[in-house]
C-alpha cells in the first residue's frame, strides 16, 4: 500500500450532491446572511488547515487542496504538500481544470523535488567515479603522466569529498597516500640513480684527468731533455752565424724596402720596415753604408705614409658612419653578420700601410670603428648563442632517444616480438632522429655511431624474421596450387579460405616482396573460386525468378493497401495467402533480399494500416450513427415529456425506428441502449438530464485532459474529490473511464431541450476526437 493510500484509507465517504440554493438576488437579507456564512467558513477553513498542519494530518491538507472554497485556501494548502507520491496524484486529478494557481504551486514542487533528486543522484556518480579513478590510479606503477594525474584526480575529489560518507572519505585519503608514497618512492630511486651516476662519472673524470697529467708531464720531461741537448750541441754554431746572418738579413730587407717604396706599394715597405726592427732587437751594431741606407727608407716611407693617410681619411669615416648605422639595425643576424665581416675587410685592406699604428687619429678612428662593430655584433652574438643552445638540446634529445631504443631492443621478447611495433619503432625512430638537427658534427659523431649499430642490429633481427616470412608465404602459396588439383569443389573452398586465414595470421615481409607474393596467392584462390562459378549459375537464376515472383507479390500488396471500402476488406482475406506465398519462395539475390524483404513488409503494413482505417471509419460512422440515433430517440422522448398530441409522438418514434433499423452496424451495446432508450419510460426533469449530461462531459474531458467551461468549475472539482475518495478506497473501476462506456450512458440519458442539448453533445464529441487523435 502506497505512503498516499495510507493516509487516506479511512477518509469519510463525500455526501450527496448539494442542492441549489435559493438565489441570493430574491432576498438581501439572504445575501448579506450567506456573505458572513462564506467569510465564516473560509475563516473556518483557515483554522482546519493550520490544525492539519500543526497534527501533521497530510491527509486533511490534501482534501483541502482539492475541496478548499478559496484559491488562497487551496494555494496554502498545496504549498504545505511535500510528499511526491501524493504530489504525482494531486497532478493527476487537476489536470484539465480551470485552477491554474494551485496546479502550478504542485507541479512547481514535484519538479523542485524531481531536480534535487537528480542532482543526488548525479552527486553520488561523480561521488564514485572521483573515488575509483584514485583507486585505479593508486594501484597503478609510477609513469610520466603519474604525478599530473594524481593532481587533477585529487582536485577532482576535493569538489566532492565533503558530500561523501566518512568511510569513503577513510579509504579516498588511504589510495591518496599509497599515490603519493609511489611518486615519493620514484622520487627517492631517482636520486639515488643519479647520486650513482654522478659519482661513477666524477671517478672517470678524476682517472682521466691524472692519465693525462702523467702523460704530459712524460712528454715534457723529454722534450726538455731533448732541446737540451740540442742546444747544447748547436749553441756555439748558432752564436757564431747569428751575427753574419742578421747583417746579410737586415741588407736584403732594406733592398726590399727600396724595391717596394719604387713601387708605391707602402704597406709592404712598411711591413719590411717592421721586419727589420725585429731584426735590429737581436743583430749587433751595423755598418755605416747599412745604417745611413736605413735612415734614407725611413725617410721616404714617412713621405709616403703621410700621402697615404690624407687619401683613404674619407674612406675611413665611411666605413665607420656604415659600422655605426648598423647598430640596433633589424636585419637578419646572418645578414648583420656577413655586412660587419665585409665591412671589417674593408677596414683591415684600408690599414695597411698606412701607419695607423704610429698615428694617434688613426688609432682613434678604429678604435671607434671597433666599438661600432660590437655594438652591432651583439644581436649576432645572442643568435649564435641561442643556436649553440640549439645545437646542444638535439644532442641531449638524440641522447634520449639512443637510451629509448636501447631499453626498446632489451626489453623486447624476440622469440614473441610484435614485429609490426618493430618497423615502426625503425621508421619513427629514424625520422625522429633525423628531426634533432643541426647537431655539432664532432660532439654527434659517437651518437651517430650508436644509433647505425642499433638500428641495423634491429634490421637484422627484422630481416631475419621476413625471411622466415617468406618461406612460410611461398609454403602456402605451393598448397593453394595444389588444390587446383582437387575435384571436390566445397573441400577445395574450404581449404582455400583455411589458407587465407594462415595467411593473414603470417607475420610481415618486405611490402614489394609482399605485394608479389600476394599476387601470386590471389591468382591461384581465384582459380580455384572460378570452379565453382558454373555451379552458382544455376543458383543465381533460381535467385533472380524468386525476385520476379516476388515483385508480383509485393505490386498485389500495394494494389490492395491502395483500395477503400468493402473491396479492401474483401481482397483481406488474401493476405495470409501472399504471406504463405512469399515466405515459400525462399532466398532472393543477396543485393536486393533485404529491400524486397521491407518492401513486401511494408506493403503488408500499409494493407493492415489501410484496413485499420477502415475500420476506423467504420466505427466512427456506427458512433455518429448512434448519436444522430440517439438525437431522435431524445425528440421523441422530449415530446412525450411535453405530452404532445399523439399522431406527433408516433411519429417521432417511427421515424427513430425507422433510422434505427437502417443503420447496418452499431457499437457493442449502442442497439440494446437504443432501444431500451425507446421503451422504457424517462425522467421529464429536464434540468436533472442536462445536469447528467454534463457530469458526462466532464468526465469525459478529464478524460482526455480537455478544459471545463467556468461555468462548470465547480461541479468538476465535486467529481474530482469524489474520485479522489473512491480511488483511495475500493478504486474507480476502468469501465467508468472508457469514452466508449461514457457514450452509451449518454445515448441512455434523459430528454432535454434542442438548445440546450447540442452545445454539450459538441463538448462530449469534441472529447472523443481528442480521444481518437491519441489513440492514433
Amino acid at each position: 500500500m502506497s505512503f498516499f493510500s495510507r493516509l487516506f484509507r479511512k477518509a469519510p465517504a463525500l455526501s450527496a450532491a448539494p442542492q441549489r440554493a435559493p438565489s441570493a438576488k430574491a432576498d438581501p437579507a439572504l445575501a448579506k446572511a450567506g456573505t458572513a456564512d462564506r467569510a465564516l467558513a473560509a475563516a473556518a477553513e483557515e483554522q482546519a488547515l493550520q490544525a492539519a498542519i500543526d497534527a501533521q494530518d497530510i491527509q486533511a491538507v490534501a482534501r483541502l487542496v482539492v475541496a478548499g472554497t478559496s484559491t488562497r485556501i487551496r494555494q496554502s494548502a498545496a504549498q504545505v504538500i511535500e510528499d511526491p507520491e501524493l504530489l504525482r496524484q494531486l497532478i493527476r486529478d487537476l489536470r484539465g481544470g480551470n485552477d491554474k494557481g494551485v496546479y502550478k504551486i504542485l507541479s512547481a514542487k514535484r519538479d523542485v523535488l524531481l531536480e534535487q533528486a537528480r542532482k543526488r543522484k548525479q552527486l553520488q556518480a561523480e561521488i564514485h567515479a572521483a573515488s575509483a579513478a584514485l583507486e585505479r590510479h593508486s594501484q597503478g606503477a609510477y609513469d610520466a603522466s603519474y604525478s599530473p594525474i594524481l593532481t587533477q584526480f585529487e582536485s577532482r575529489w576535493e569538489v566532492v569529498s565533503a558530500q561523501a560518507d566518512p568511510e569513503l572519505q577513510g579509504r579516498v585519503q588511504q589510495w591518496i597516500d599509497r599515490a603519493r608514497e609511489t611518486l615519493a618512492e620514484h622520487l627517492r630511486q631517482s636520486a639515488a640513480q643519479a647520486a650513482h651516476a654522478l659519482a661513477a662519472a666524477n671517478a672517470a673524470a678524476e682517472a682521466q684527468r691524472l692519465r693525462e697529467q702523467q702523460a704530459q708531464a712524460s712528454a715534457a720531461i723529454a722534450a726538455e731533455q731533448e732541446q737540451a741537448l740540442e742546444e747544447q750541441n748547436k749553441a756555439l754554431a748558432e752564436q757564431q752565424q747569428t751575427e753574419q746572418q742578421a747583417v746579410r738579413q737586415i741588407g736584403e730587407l732594406i733592398r726590399k724596402a727600396r724595391g717596394a717604396l719604387s713601387d708605391g706599394s707602402s704597406s709592404r715597405a712598411a711591413a719590411v720596415r717592421r721586419a727589420i726592427d725585429d731584426k735590429l732587437a737581436g743583430a749587433p751594431p751595423l755598418p755605416a753604408n747599412l745604417a745611413s741606407q736605413l735612415q734614407q727608407l725611413d725617410k721616404q716611407l714617412d713621405e709616403l705614409k703621410d700621402w697615404k693617410s690624407f687619401s683613404v681619411t674619407p674612406k675611413r669615416a665611411e666605413l665607420i658612419e656604415e659600422m655605426e648605422s648598423l647598430v640596433d639595425a633589424t636585419l637578419e643576424p646572418l645578414a648583420l653578420a656577413e655586412r660587419i665581416k665585409r665591412l671589417q675587410e674593408e677596414w683591415r685592406t684600408l690599414g695597411k700601410g698606412a701607419g695607423a699604428n704610429l698615428d694617434p687619429v688613426l688609432e682613434a678612428d678604429g678604435q671607434r670603428f671597433k666599438d661600432a662593430a660590437e655594438k652591432a655584433y651583439l644581436p649576432c652574438a645572442e643568435y649564435f648563442a641561442a643556436q649553440a643552445l640549439i645545437l646542444q638540446e638535439n644532442l641531449r634529445r638524440r641522447d634520449a632517444l639512443l637510451a629509448k631504443l636501447t631499453a626498446f631492443e632489451a626489453g623486447t621478447h624476440w622469440e614473441q616480438a610484435d614485429w609490426r611495433a618493430v618497423i615502426r619503432v625503425l621508421r619513427e625512430t629514424k625520422e625522429e632522429w633525423r628531426s634533432y638537427s643541426p647537431v655539432d658534427r664532432r660532439a654527434s659523431k659517437p651518437q651517430q655511431e650508436t644509433f647505425v649499430a642499433l638500428t641495423a642490429s634491429l634490421q637484422g633481427r627484422l630481416d631475419a624474421e621476413h625471411a622466415r616470412n617468406l618461406e612460410q608465404k611461398q609454403s602456402l602459396i605451393a598448397r593453394a596450387q595444389a588444390l587446383l588439383a582437387s575435384d571436390d569443389d566445397r573441400k577445395a573452398i574450404d581449404a582455400i579460405k583455411e589458407l587465407q586465414q594462415q595467411w593473414q595470421a603470417v607475420g610481415p615481409v618486405p611490402r614489394e616482396v609482399d605485394q608479389r607474393l600476394w599476387g601470386e596467392f590471389r591468382q591461384h584462390c581465384d582459380a580455384v573460386f572460378q570452379k565453382r562459378q558454373q555451379a552458382f549459375a544455376s543458383y543465381t537464376a533460381g535467385l533472380e525468378n524468386n525476385k520476379t515472383q516476388a515483385l508480383a507479390l509485393c505490386e498485389q500488396l500495394e494494389q490492395i493497401a491502395a483500395l477503400e471500402g468493402p473491396e479492401l476488406l474483401e481482397r483481406a482475406a488474401a493476405l495470409a495467402e501472399l504471406r504463405r506465398a512469399f515466405d515459400a519462395l525462399g532466398e532472393f539475390p543477396r543485393a536486393e533480399s533485404r529491400e524486397l524483404r521491407s518492401r513486401f513488409d511494408r506493403g503488408l503494413d500499409r494493407c493492415e494500416e489501410s484496413i485499420a482505417r477502415q475500420h476506423a471509419r467504420d466505427a466512427e460512422r456506427a458512433w455518429h450513427d448512434l448519436f444522430e440515433a440517439a438525437n431522435q430517440v431524445r425528440a421523441y422522448k422530449l415530446a412525450v415529456a411535453r405530452s404532445a398530441d399523439t399522431v406527433q409522438c408516433d411519429a417521432l418514434k417511427a421515424a427513430a425506428e425507422t433510422y434505427i433499423a437502417s443503420v447496418p452496424r452499431w457499437p457493442k451495446g449502442g442497439l440494446d441502449a437504443l432501444k431500451q432508450g425507446l421503451a422504457r419510460e424517462c425522467s421529464a426533469d429536464l434540468a436533472a438530464n442536462e445536469l447528467a449530461l454534463k457530469r458526462l462531459c466532464i468526465r469525459a474531458e478529464i478524460l482526455t485532459d480537455l478544459p471545463t467551461p467556468p461555468e462548470d468549475q465547480a461541479l468538476r472539482r465535486e467529481y474530482q474529490l469524489q474520485r479522489l475518495v473512491q480511488s483511495l478506497g475500493q478504486g474507480v473501476r476502468g469501465d467508468e473511464m472508457h469514452l466508449d462506456s461514457l457514450a452509451i450512458e449518454w445515448v441512455a440519458a434523459g430528454p432535454m431541450e434542442e438548445a440546450t442539448y447540442q452545445p454539450l453533445l459538441q463538448r462530449f464529441r469534441r472529447c472523443r476526437e481528442r480521444g481518437n487523435s491519441r489513440v492514433r
